[in-house]
C-alpha cells in the first residue's frame, strides 16, 4: 500500500529550525504526526515536546533556546546569564533559569537546568530577549545579572558577585546608575553599597 508523503512543517512554526509541540498542536500538528516526522528523520526530538529539524544550524547556545523553548516563562539567570554576557569565569554544567516563586517547576530531560524562584519585580525586571542562530533566549540584562549575584551571594558565593562586578566595570557592560537601580529592587542597597563607592 502506497503511502501519503508527510506534509512539511509549516515555517512559521520554525523559529531557527526549533519547533515546540504546544506550537505544533495549536497549529492542528497531533503528536502522532511529529513522532511519525521523527521515524521518517523529518525531525530530531531534542528533548521533551521540543524538535529540530535535521539540517538547522547547531549552535552553542542550543541548549540555551531549549531551555527558554520549554519554559516560556523563564529567564536565564546567575551564571548562565554571567557566562551569555562574558562576564565570569564559571562554566555552569546546568542552565540556571530564574522561574516565579509560585510556578510549577517544570520537568526537562535535556538540557539540566537548575531553577532558581525569584518574586514580583525582581523577576520580571531587566529582561532581555536576544536572536541567536538557534532561536530566540530570554536573559537577564548585565546590571541585573550583577545585582542578582549579590542577592544569591551565599548560594554562589561572594567571588563570584565581586568577579562580576569587576566584569561589568571593565567591559563596560553598562551604568553605575543600572547597578544602583535594580540593587533597590533586588533590596541589596546596602550589601553592595561599598563595592560600589569602591568603584566610583
Amino acid at each position: 500500500m502506497k503511502t501519503t508523503p508527510e506534509k512539511p512543517i509549516p515555517k512559521i512554526l520554525l523559529q531557527n529550525g526549533v519547533l515546540r509541540s504546544s506550537d505544533a498542536i495549536l497549529h492542528g500538528i497531533s503528536r502522532m504526526r511529529l513522532k511519525r516526522l521523527v521515524d521518517k528523520g523529518q525531525l530530531i526530538r531534542e528533548a521533551w515536546g521540543v524538535y529540530r529539524i535535521p539540517d538547522s544550524p547547531i549552535s552553542e547556545q542550543d541548549g540555551l533556546v531549549q531551555a527558554c523553548s520549554r519554559v516560556p516563562g523563564g529567564v536565564l539567570c546567575l551564571l548562565t546569564a554571567l557566562q551569555f554576557h562574558g562576564m565570569t569565569t564559571q562554566f555552569p554544567h546546568e542552565v540556571w533559569m530564574a522561574i516565579d516563586v509560585w510556578a510549577r517547576k517544570p520537568r526537562i530531560e535535556h538540557p539540566p537546568v537548575r531553577f532558581v524562584r525569584f518574586s514580583g519585580k525582581a523577576r520580571t525586571v531587566g529582561v532581555e530577549e536576544h536572536t541567536t542562530k538557534g532561536g530566540s533566549i530570554r536573559v537577564y540584562s548585565p546590571a541585573k545579572t550583577v545585582i542578582d549575584c549579590f542577592k544569591y551571594r551565599n548560594k554562589l558565593g561572594l567571588d563570584v558577585a565581586l568577579e562580576a562586578l569587576k566584569a561589568y566595570q571593565t567591559e563596560k557592560k553598562g551604568t553605575m546608575d543600572d547597578l544602583w537601580k535594580y540593587s533597590r529592587v533586588c533590596r541589596v542597597s546596602n550589601v553592595i553599597r561599598p563595592y560600589l563607592e569602591a568603584l566610583a
